[in-house]
């Protein structure tokens, strides 16, 4: 059983489409994620054209199907990839049974749903499955005569039922469709033979075709997918704005002073007890930086303007996979190393940004407990 993710790199609704966020995650990834969820699937493939997809799949646990340029434009169709992705992997003496189909578009792909639909065509109740959501809507179209008149679609508008007297319609999501290899080739087409719908809730039917739809799939992902445990092996934080509320006083010496929280330290020092690596990435060069982290025993790399750069070199040199590791910001100086964490988190007060970036947005605002809520969510029981 085997699912198939097809991402080229190309697209004009939204550039690099597959690569945008959503949760803080790849849309690719997210995709890849949701397949390996399902213990019925023994492979998880995407089809791709680019370098950088193919890079965030492989360290997402798929394999890379390398498509051609003449299955990678505009009008290619996603069967044409799914059939090229089936001889590669027969070619290398892969058997393949049942192909599940994931579009990467659709961020929220519920594994359940996808788990039931797998075992129905594993265990030959079906042929083909598809996600769909029940629907009472009234639907219409144009006449496409020159009156252009609004025509009834699935009902008789002279006689309108109420909800509980009709029943419903389904609408297909495009989130996954699974079914069986054999008949697809025959078919080449995801619909044949014995057709079921897997049901899924309304919510997740979204499927990002332009920016707007993007923006409303984050918040779709604030509202529903918000864990309260965070499972990494570090914490990196930015320091103004986060430790800090992003204010500061001077004296009439020049003197800079700034307020942080002390349950923040308290939290850092429980950080330390549990032996997980903390570090305090600033861009800022003020002495109160150094100052405030040696209060707190943490290390700090100060004055950096290069903050992916400077966060790889230390994860590379503690041996912590960047996918562990839960990065804290608040403005667009984090943007870069938020993008390469597998934790990006906000405060509450973060720039909007920082927001859509986001995996978690905390309840509390930089300087106001916000590194000690992200410890407690980190940190065991």
């Amino acid at each position: 059983m085997v699912a198939i993710i097809p991402a080229r790199g190309g697209s004009k609704g939204v550039p690099r489409k597959n690569l945008r966020r959503v949760g803080g995650m790849p849309l690719v990834e997210r995709a890849v994620r949701s397949a390996l969820a399902v213990p019925d699937i023994d492979l998880v493939v995407v089809s791709t054209d680019d370098d950088e997809i193919a890079a965030v799949s492989r360290a997402a646990g798929a394999r890379v199907v390398r498509r051609p340029a003449a299955l990678s434009g505009d009008t290619a169709s996603s069967e044409s990839a799914i059939l090229h992705a089936l001889e590669d992997l027969e070619a290398a003496g892969e058997r393949v049974d049942v192909v599940a189909f994931l579009q990467a578009t659709s961020p929220f792909i519920p594994t359940d749903a996808l788990a039931a639909a797998v075992r129905e065509v594993g265990d030959g109740r079906a042929d083909s499955v598809f996600a769909a959501h029940e629907t009472y809507g009234f639907l219409w179209g144009r006449s496409g005569t020159s009156s252009d008149a609004a025509v009834a679609l699935n009902h008789d508008a002279a006689h309108r039922p109420r909800r509980q007297d009709r029943e419903p319609h389904y609408l297909e999501t495009g989130a996954f469709y699974v079914f069986r290899a054999e008949g697809f080739r025959a078919a080449e087409h995801r619909f044949f033979g014995r057709i079921r719908i897997a049901e899924v809730p309304e919510w997740t039917a979204i499927e990002i075709d332009d920016e707007q739809q993007l923006r409303i799939a984050r918040a779709l992902a604030a509202l529903h997918e918000t864990p309260e445990r965070i499972p990494v092996k570090a914490v990196v934080t930015d320091f103004d704005g986060v430790h800090t509320d992003d204010t500061a006083s001077v004296d009439a010496d020049g003197v800079e002073r700034v307020r942080v929280s002390r349950e923040d330290g308290m939290g850092v020092s429980l950080l330390r007890r549990a032996g997980i690596p903390m570090l305090i990435l600033s861009t800022e060069v003020n002495p109160v930086v150094r100052a405030r982290a040696e209060k707190l025993r943490v290390p700090v790399m100060h004055g950096i303007d290069d903050k992916e750069s400077a966060l790889r070199g230390w994860a590379a040199d503690a041996g912590i996979p960047l996918a562990e590791i839960a990065y804290l910001g608040n403005d667009v100086n984090d943007l870069p190393a938020l993008r390469i964490v597998g934790w990006p988190i906000a405060v509450a007060n973060a720039h909007p940004l920082v927001l859509a970036a986001a995996r978690v947005v905390l309840r509390r605002r930089g300087g106001h407990g916000a590194v000690r809520e992200l410890i407690e969510r980190v940190l065991p029981g």
